[in-house]
């Protein structure tokens, strides 16, 4: 079966932001190099950036990953904050939405408050303080409501 997995780049704050999401998932870094660790041939790696992110990997649940890497302006990146990508969250509790709405949430702005929806499931919506958008949606059971 195909896995989906979410891949994020940031603007020198990688690590920062997956000790956030890994304080409030839990799970483990599969993966965690540096620029440092993967020397290039050819390429000059300046000494500010040789402890960033390019590759780091955290399990999030029993079959998914969450991964990023830094974007190196000293590499000629530049990093676009976009408005066209979001994480979805599908818990397996109302409870647990409202755990994870509430803690990646905090610091950031909340498009739309986690609450019962028209079309019958919990749902919420916002972009994290590292300007991640994400969605929190529980579905309840059937006949459960």
């Amino acid at each position: 079966m195909t896995k989906l997995n979410t891949y994020l780049n940031f603007a020198g704050n990688t690590e920062e932001a997956f000790n956030f999401y890994k304080s409030v998932f839990g799970g483990e870094f599969t993966s965690i190099v540096r620029f440092k660790d993967m020397p290039m041939e050819g390429v000059n790696i300046p000494k500010e950036d040789k402890n960033k992110i390019l590759h780091i990997s955290l399990s999030v649940g029993k079959d998914n990953v969450l991964m990023a890497s830094d974007s190196l302006e000293s590499l000629g990146q530049k990093l676009t904050q976009g408005n066209n990508v979001y994480i979805s969250v599908h818990p397996e509790s109302k409870e647990e939405a409202d755990r994870i709405f509430n803690a990646l949430s905090a610091g950031g702005t909340i498009e739309m408050p986690i609450a019962d929806q028209p079309w019958g499931d919990y749902y919420g919506s916002f972009k994290d303080k590292f300007g991640v958008q994400w969605i929190v949606n529980y579905t309840y059971p059937k006949g459960a409501k």
